[in-house]
């Protein structure tokens, strides 16, 4: 899982699945060679909501900042379309042309493309890999992608088109956990700016990369554009632009989109699909998911984080309240038929055993009395308090989601039955983060966009990553839970993998750290103008550079620049 805390408002129809997304993300990888009628126009994405920063360990945390820096900065290899994370099946190359291992694993060696440039035309060495290596790995300046480099003991450079990565032990997923979690940036650049000041610095405003598309432009709150390298060591892109349209929120991204101001929207809301179905310009794009969202409880108090939470440290507490949950109504009333109740902390496609997990029921009354049980009696308002302490906690919720902010009132409604007194607080996403990150809230309607690897977890509810810099907000730790995780990564045997995982997700269900709401199914739209390939589940924009319009589709937008 990567640790991307979502924005958006994970909408997808059910009714179209099967043939449509693999003709989505169908099609063979093409480049400007395969035909100059391809080659040139921009594409315009409405988006509600952007980056705080354009360095890549912080940016590539949330979707908005992964969309842009994978397109300007390169990782040694790419992970293919399967998706798969374990041995080198399936990788592609990229900065490393070829790849060897030692014959006891335990290092790899990388060969560099000699033509590979940095968008100022200095050549990319293997120092820059090992640089990039010291950086990302550094928490202060890696942040929670840090965690994922923990296997790898260092990066070596033994000429400058060499590089040699020396792990600490054998584990089926050390190429995907390396590369990645690694992009590689240019030493020359930074070395001279201390690591704290990374994301903040000048660089993190207008990056310069190794990418088929390098930065052009951004205006905080309005736009932000990336340009074609024309001379790109892999090729140029086929477009020559790509420009991310920042709308004040999600409805009026949508209108932008609708309006034809926009040519791309990652997620389209329910009551949208049907206007786009009927617009014969427009079409919508099914892609699979890899995103859930739950309702986390922060187990730190919120004013003191190095003591217990005065109500969520209670697991009996956490139990009762999830059982005080319909979480299929909520699921229904804010999606409709757009999503799935949530099964843990993982989503279905990283877990196929996932019925076999047992979840706590929907039971009000049992809810109730295991509430009385444990001290918080109703007073004849029907508020809960134990010993003068009253039940009643704070609930954020980002403002770019409406259906989120839907939830969240929905769940005051069920947990006011119960007693407890609920106040909603919606934040514009920026605060929100930083909230979560700061771990300074109660509980928060939350949401994470996985990476194809379910070794994430480690970090969003492992006890790694509830120490600073992680992404385990809520500070859930249980010796059992990563115990069991540590033991399936470990194994290369499928079905004991399996048992692992399964003991795991059951030990993190039963805690219940997080209410686990929901699953979405989702559904872009596009112009029928834009040739779209490869919205994968692990981000949209993965073969972005290869998107393409036809010389006799470009519209004014295509020639000149848009401001």
């Amino acid at each position: 899982m990567r640790l991307r805390p979502s924005s958006r408002p994970f909408l997808r129809a059910a009714a179209f699945a099967g043939a449509a997304v693999l003709a989505a993300c169908g099609g063979p990888a093409r480049t400007a060679g395969d035909g100059e009628g391809d080659v040139g126009g921009t594409v315009v994405i409405a988006t509600a909501a952007e980056p705080a920063t354009l360095f890549p360990p912080v940016a590539a945390t949330t979707t908005q900042g992964a969309a842009v820096v994978d397109q300007v900065f390169d990782r040694l290899v790419d992970l293919g379309d399967s998706l798969n994370t374990v041995g080198n099946r399936g990788f592609r190359a990229r900065l490393a042309q070829r790849w060897e291992w030692a014959p006891d694993s335990l290092s790899v060696t990388f060969h560099l493309a000699p033509n590979a440039r940095w968008h100022d035309g200095r050549p990319v060495t293997a120092r820059d890999v090992a640089f990039s290596f010291a950086v990302s790995a550094d928490p202060v300046s890696g942040g929670p992608f840090s965690a994922f480099l923990a296997n790898v003991d260092s990066v070596s450079a033994p000429d400058a088109n060499t590089a040699v990565a020396w792990f600490k032990r054998r584990l089926p997923t050390q190429l995907f956990d390396l590369t990645y979690y690694l992009y590689v940036m240019p030493e020359h650049l930074l070395r001279a700016v201390p690591r704290d000041r990374l994301a903040g610095a000048p660089f993190a405003r207008q990056p310069v990369g190794s990418g088929r598309f390098r930065f052009a432009a951004w205006e905080k709150g309005q736009r932000l554009e990336l340009a074609a390298d024309a001379g790109n060591y892999r090729g140029r892109p086929l477009l020559d632009r790509v420009v991310w349209s920042v709308a004040p929120d999600f409805g009026s991204a949508t209108i932008r989109f609708l309006g034809g101001d926009a040519d791309f929207f990652e997620t389209l809301r329910p009551e949208y699909v049907g206007r786009v179905a009927r617009n014969a310009s427009l079409r919508l794009l099914p892609y699979p998911s890899l995103d859930y969202g739950f309702l986390q409880f922060n187990l730190r108090a919120a004013e003191n984080n190095a003591a217990p939470h005065p109500l969520f440290a209670d697991p009996a507490l956490r139990r009762a309240l999830t059982m005080g949950v319909d979480r299929e109504r909520v699921v229904r009333n804010a999606f409709d038929t757009l999503a799935a109740v949530a099964v843990g902390p993982v989503p279905r496609a990283l877990f196929p055993a996932w019925p076999r997990l047992r979840q706590l029921p929907y039971n009000p009354p049992l809810a109730r009395a295991l509430l009385d049980s444990l001290g918080w009696r109703a007073g004849p308002d029907g508020a809960r308090a134990r010993a003068g302490v009253p039940l009643a906690f704070t609930v954020l919720v980002p403002t770019s989601s409406a259906v989120r902010q839907r939830m969240a009132v929905l769940l005051q409604g069920q947990l006011g039955a119960l007693g407890a007194r609920v106040r909603v607080e919606p934040l514009e996403v920026g605060a929100f983060n930083e909230r979560l990150q700061a771990r300074r809230f109660d509980a928060a309607v939350g949401g994470w966009h996985s990476d194809p690897s379910p070794a994430g977890v480690q970090q969003t509810w492992g006890g790694a990553g509830a120490r600073p810099g992680g992404s385990n907000f809520g500070s859930y730790v249980s010796a059992a839970f990563d115990a069991q995780v540590d033991s399936a990564l470990g194994t290369t045997d499928a079905a004991r993998a399996e048992a692992h995982w399964l003991r795991a997700y059951q030990t993190a269900v039963d805690d219940a750290p997080a209410v686990w709401l929901f699953e979405p199914r989702l559904i872009a739209g596009a112009h029928r103008r834009v040739r779209v390939l490869g919205l994968r589940a692990d981000g949209w924009w993965a073969r972005l550079s290869e998107w393409s319009i036809p010389a006799g589709e470009r519209i004014g937008r295509d020639r000149v620049g848009l401001r």
